[in-house]
């Protein structure tokens, strides 16, 4: 990635908004530690998600698919699951489920980026996911990033999904190192060096088409380190405890399994720990997984190293670039690894399930 300089654009005026309260001060100086430790940006490429607008929201947009997906037809998927759903439950009258059921009818057929349907406009949004990082590697979670205050690593217990209400607001204020990162990251394109010559040009076509950035609240990713540098080998998570499970999960259940250390047929909620403290059958090489396990859990523990590999909670960002019109959509250049299909069961005009026949 680098920092073009294309001439002047229409950007938008940003509002700066002073911290005056005292958690808000905290994370406003720690976000401040932190970018004087961040050499530079580690950026692993684009994610997708699904925004919506309505009459009364003005310029803002709301996510309505979190913004995760690793290709642009991954949220289309997810656009169309969601208006089908609202055909089915959500649908006024057979008038407004016709509309909502032709629209579903359309992506199951073509790479649809944008539509309007009763009464809302609905979006492929991109962003561009990057990393801090510093003599010490990829930026590991903050001190004011949120924690549980009493850390739950069952594997059945949900909590809040990223971008859960989130609202897209150009308009909104933002504390000073945030506006300060906005404004570093408005000219930030892909380079030759590392991208190919279409996907260089349609970055820095984004450059004047979308010349302004909204941050997304920062995820948390598990990493690898590798002499290439951090691979990833989880997706993003809302909090570093939940990326904290996820390693947890891949300690103690999946790579057991994977690895025939466990059999598939095991009980479904047998882990590593729990086999070795029965005793049984487990195998020996089992006590390496939970004994990683157990360094994990023993406290807010960002970095685990486990048979010859350093894993470790990386602090994750998202950027949106936008325009006079909203948030940047996929890019021409932008891969799909699937082709648009069928998701969801035909639906009838009541909103009856009909048979595939």
């Amino acid at each position: 990635m680098d920092r073009e300089d294309v001439g002047p654009r229409r950007a938008r005026p940003m509002l700066v908004r002073v911290p005056v309260e005292p958690v808000e001060a905290a994370m406003e100086a720690d976000a401040a530690d932190a970018a004087a430790r961040v050499d530079e940006l580690a950026v692993r490429g684009p994610l997708f998600g699904v925004a919506a607008q309505g009459d009364g929201d003005g310029n803002r947009w709301r996510v309505v698919s979190p913004v995760t997906s690793g290709c642009p037809q991954l949220a289309r998927n997810c656009l169309n699951s969601l208006l089908w759903f609202r055909a089915k439950d959500g649908a006024r009258d057979r008038e407004e489920r016709r509309a909502l059921l032709a629209a579903v009818a359309l992506m199951e057929t073509e790479r649809v980026d944008e539509l309007a349907v009763a009464g809302v406009r609905y979006r492929v949004v991109r962003a561009e996911e990057y990393a801090g990082t510093g003599p010490d590697g990829l930026e590991p979670p903050r001190p004011t990033d949120p924690e549980p205050l009493v850390p739950e690593w069952s594997r059945g217990k949900r909590g809040p999904g990223i971008d859960d209400g989130l609202v897209l607001d150009p308009d909104a204020p933002v504390p000073p190192t945030q506006a300060a990162e906005q404004l570093a990251l408005r000219d930030l394109c892909y380079t030759a060096a590392l991208f190919a010559e279409d996907a260089v040009r349609d970055s820095r076509r984004a450059l004047d088409t979308h010349p302004d950035v909204l941050l997304l609240p920062a995820t948390f990713t598990v990493v690898e380190q590798t002499d290439f540098g951090w691979k990833p080998v989880s997706g993003p998570h809302i909090s570093p405890h939940a990326a904290r499970r996820s390693l947890n999960f891949a300690l103690t259940w999946a790579w057991p399994r994977m690895h025939g250390l466990i059999s598939i047929d095991a009980e479904t909620m047998a882990d590593a720990r729990a086999l070795l403290a029965e005793g049984g059958e487990a195998v020996p090489e089992l006590i390496e997984y939970a004994a990683a396990a157990d360094r994990l859990r023993a406290g807010r523990v960002n970095r685990v190293e486990f048979q010859g590999s350093w894993y470790q909670v990386g602090r994750t960002r998202r950027l949106v670039r936008w325009g006079p019109d909203g948030p940047e959509g996929p890019r021409p250049t932008d891969a799909n690894s699937q082709e648009p299909e069928r998701i969801r069961p035909p639906l009838d005009e009541d909103g009856h399930i009909l048979s595939e026949d």
